[in-house]
């Protein structure tokens, strides 16, 4: 008598799990994460805003109780057109730290061990700067308080005033990739600190931040009409103390795009080509 056996069915082999799907958006992941990083760095060593706080104050009182009754008549009237341009000169200015502690954490090596991590190779760059946008808020903050003190008003309403701060801040951060650049192609922090205050000298002075442009020589008010900084000065007065603002803010954007457009890239490539 024969035993018929019945074929076993084998359970089909489980497919091999696919590869893991990405978050969205990785650069930006990134670049915040490396901006929390320059944040906490920089809560941890408040000595490094000093320049965004102290700084202005003592422009205002210095240029305020120097000149404003010869230039304005009147300390009052002479603070309502100092002071926006004091806060976009600290603001342009503030830009150069963005060089200078780029410039040191890549002579401390940190660079080479963001290197080695499996993100965006612009992303170290752009936490960066991303990073030291909190010295713009804490200088345009502290300034406007000051201000407040010595009797500026807004003379506008909030939401021009918010537009004000926001428009300083896109224009220094479309400068701050200058800043960038030279940090990343210069061999030391002080050279980089160096060679962006004399650049930032004549981009900040050479406007009409002290007197009206109808004051100045004509070879200076050639300089002033074209330099990109007074019309982010003639943008904030317009947005705080309503003077012209569609010409000044257009102009604003159309230099800040510009501005990003040539040296964001050329830092990228820059970084890429050292690192």
């Amino acid at each position: 008598m024969s035993t018929a056996t019945t074929p076993t069915r084998t359970a089909p082999a489980p497919a091999a799990p696919g590869p893991a799907p990405r978050p969205p958006f990785p650069l930006l992941r990134h670049s915040l994460t490396l901006a929390q990083r320059n944040l906490v760095k920089t809560l941890r060593t408040p000595e490094q805003l000093v320049d965004v706080t102290l700084q202005p104050v003592i422009f205002v009182v210095m240029f305020l109780y120097l000149l404003g009754g010869a230039v304005a008549g009147s300390t009052e009237e002479y603070l309502t057109f100092l002071l926006p341009a004091i806060m976009v000169q600290t603001v342009v200015f503030a830009s150069v730290a963005v060089g200078v502690n780029l410039n040191t954490d890549i002579q401390k090596g940190v660079f080479d061990r963001f290197r080695s991590l499996p993100i965006a190779r612009s992303a170290p760059l752009l936490g960066s700067v991303l990073g030291d946008m909190v010295r713009f808020v804490v200088s345009i903050s502290v300034l406007l308080g000051f201000g407040y003190a010595l009797g500026f008003r807004i003379e506008t309403d909030p939401l021009s005033a918010l537009a004000a701060c926001l428009l300083v801040m896109l224009f220094s951060f479309s400068l701050s990739w200058a800043s960038v650049l030279l940090g990343v192609m210069a061999r030391s922090p002080g050279s980089v600190q160096g060679m962006l205050f004399m650049a930032m000298f004549p981009l900040t002075f050479g406007t009409n931040m002290i007197t009206p442009t109808e004051t100045l020589p004509g070879w200076l008010q050639w300089w002033v009409g074209v330099n990109p900084v007074t019309d982010v000065m003639e943008a904030a007065r317009g947005l705080l103390t309503e003077g012209p603002v569609a010409t000044p803010v257009l102009h604003t954007l159309l230099w800040s795009a510009g501005i990003f457009a040539v040296f964001f890239p050329l830092a990228v490539r820059a970084y890429r080509r050292k690192t």
